[in-house]
Order: structure tokens, then C-alpha cells, then sequence
């Protein structure tokens, strides 16, 4: 079956099928003869044919770090739901944190046409900046800020703030287990908002102990193991995602340390895990799945305004959730 049996079928010129199937002009009586037959004989119009008449390919392209992760997750479902209203695809590619991957799959998409880009939790090297100012479709970056782009985020830096807050109400020698510390969101903002917190609790002169770790539940267990070795006065401990702080509780149950009696612990993220844990997890809880929808909004209406598409961003907040980890 082809446009020109559809359009004999159907009553009409080969120019009138072509112009329904591209959204056009056509009168409502030619309009319902065509749906009919298309519907009649299961007609499907050739994609690349589309593509080329239209210019559009209704692929959006989806770049995240890792595919094991609560947040990511909730954020690819607020995508998804949101484009596929559209009438959009999504294409989605994971990089396990590999820069050189995310550069490759940038390259690609472009290759591929798709319509537009979003980047999640990407951490931005001079590789990345360079090649998207060469890239000709919208993009936004989400779960990250970067200057120029649209960007759609959370207050990473309050929710530190806010949890630091009530954490220092009963604690007095405070553990940090930090997580990238080149990644802005989590990274940085994090922890500048458990700094700050101490430090207008009164705090300043309290002792803080850090570590880094990865965005694994290993890394947390390590990362635990050598702060409690060197420092087992820490009566506090704060950890940039919920995954590392589970680790943490993990290596506090082996050790046989009262949680939260001798040592409060919260995370970041309400993740399932921080549900799971034994004692349940205080954290803070971001609107993740509403991060993804407002994401593929913004990206949508920048790919309606074509010529000179504004950059927009959006800060999204926060809730903490106060649970049995803590006093």
C-alpha cells in the first residue's frame, strides 16, 4: 500500500493524501474518506519520508550518567510523559560516566536529526562546552546548571541548609560524605549548604569531618569505614545521595553502632532505599519526575520557536523528610 493507492481509494489526488499526512489543508469531508482508508487498509506513511518533507524526525535525545538510579529514573518518566503527549520519541543513552561516551552520543544525535537534546546530570568539561556551541537543536540541561542553556534544577543548596539545620539541634561532632566534588548540584551546592548550616547554627567551631565518595552504595560502606576509623567521636553524619548514606548504615549495622542513638546519619534524594533502610532514612526529597516534565516543556517550546529559541531556567524545591536515622 502506497500514497497513490490511498489516494485512489480514498477519491482524491495523490497531492490532497500528502498534504493530510502532513498536517495541511484539507477539507473535513476529503479529510474523513482519507482517515477512513487509512484506518481501513492499517496504512502507516514511510518515517524517513516524513522526515524529509517535515524536517523533523519526532526523536528527542536523552543523554544520562547511569541507569541504575532512582532519581534518573523518575526524571526519563517526566520525559517521557511529557514529550509522548507530544506526539514525541525519546532515544536514550547512557554514558556510565564516561565523558568521551557523552561526547560520542552528542555527535550522534546530531547525526541522527533528532528534534531536540537533554542532558541529565552531566558534568561539564571544556570537551562538552566546545562541542555543544556547535550543535544546531535545542538543548536543555537538567539536573545540572550551565550558563547559556536552558536548565531546569533543584535547590540543592537550601535543602543542605535546611537538613544541616536540624541536624545540628542535636549533634556535635558532624561527618561529611560528599560525592563528586566537581559535580556542582550535589557536589558543591551540597556541601556548601552543610557548611553554611553549622556555621549559622553556631557550629563553626565544632569539628566536621569529610570524605568523598562515588554515587555507588560500596563507596558509602568505605568512605564510613575510614571516617569512623580515624574519627569514632562523630556522633553526625550527612551524606550527598541516599545511596551512599545506606552504605554508610550498612557498615554502622556490622560494626554494631546504634543508629540513631550514637550516630544520627541522613541523605539526600528520598529514594526508595531511603525507605527500605533499617532504621528509615531522614532525607531530602526533590520533585524529580516534575524536574523531567518541566524539562521536555521547556524543550518543546523552544523547538516551536526555531529561529530564536529564548534560554529559560527553573529552579524546583524541596521537602525534608525527617525519619527514624535521626534524633
Amino acid at each position: 500500500m502506497n500514497i497513490n493507492e490511498i489516494a485512489q481509494l480514498a477519491g482524491v489526488s495523490r497531492a490532497t493524501v500528502s498534504r493530510y499526512l502532513n498536517e495541511g489543508y484539507v477539507s473535513a469531508e476529503k479529510r474523513e474518506r482519507i482517515r477512513k482508508v487509512i484506518r481501513e487498509t492499517g496504512y502507516h506513511p514511510s518515517n524517513s519520508a516524513q522526515t524529509l518533507r517535515s524536517r523533523k524526525t519526532n526523536f528527542i535525545g536523552v543523554i544520562i550518567p547511569k541507569i541504575n538510579s532512582d532519581s534518573i529514573g523518575k526524571m526519563v518518566a517526566g520525559i517521557t510523559r511529557c514529550i509522548g503527549q507530544a506526539g514525541y520519541q525519546c532515544l536514550l543513552a547512557c554514558t556510565n560516566n564516561d565523558v568521551q561516551e557523552e561526547l560520542r552520543y552528542l555527535n550522534s544525535f546530531h547525526d541522527q536529526n533528532v528534534d531536540g537534546i537533554i542532558l541529565i546530570g552531566t558534568l561539564f568539561t571544556a570537551e562538552h562546552k566546545e562541542r555543544l556551541k556547535h550543535l544546531s537543536v535545542p538543548i536543555v540541561i537538567l539536573a545540572q546548571r550551565l550558563d547559556g542553556y536552558s536548565c531546569v534544577y533543584s535547590d540543592d543548596y537550601h535543602a543542605s541548609l535546611d537538613l544541616t539545620s536540624r541536624l545540628a539541634k542535636t549533634g556535635h561532632v558532624f561527618g561529611y560524605i560528599n560525592a563528586e566534588s566537581r559535580d556542582e548540584a550535589v557536589g558543591r551546592n551540597r556541601k556548601k549548604g552543610f557548611d553554611d548550616g553549622l556555621n549559622q547554627a553556631g557550629q563553626e567551631h565544632a569539628p566536621r569531618y569529610y570524605a568523598e565518595a562515588v554515587f555507588s552504595m560500596e563507596s558509602g560502606y568505605q568512605m564510613a569505614k575510614k571516617l569512623f576509623t580515624d574519627h569514632p567521636d562523630i556522633d553526625t553524619l550527612l551524606c550527598a545521595t541516599d545511596t551512599i548514606a545506606s552504605g554508610a548504615l550498612r557498615y554502622f549495622h556490622e560494626q554494631e553502632i546504634p543508629v540513631p542513638e550514637q550516630v544520627q546519619i541522613a541523605g539526600f534524594g528520598d529514594s526508595s532505599i531511603a525507605r527500605a533502610t533499617t532504621p528509615t532514612l531522614t532525607t531530602a526529597h526533590f520533585f524529580y519526575e516534575e524536574a523531567g516534565s518541566e524539562a521536555g516543556k521547556i524543550l518543546l517550546d523552544m523547538m516551536q520557536e526555531k529561529e530564536h529559541p529564548l534560554n529559560r531556567e527553573l529552579k524546583l524545591g524541596f521537602s525534608t523528610i525527617v525519619r527514624a536515622s535521626t534524633r
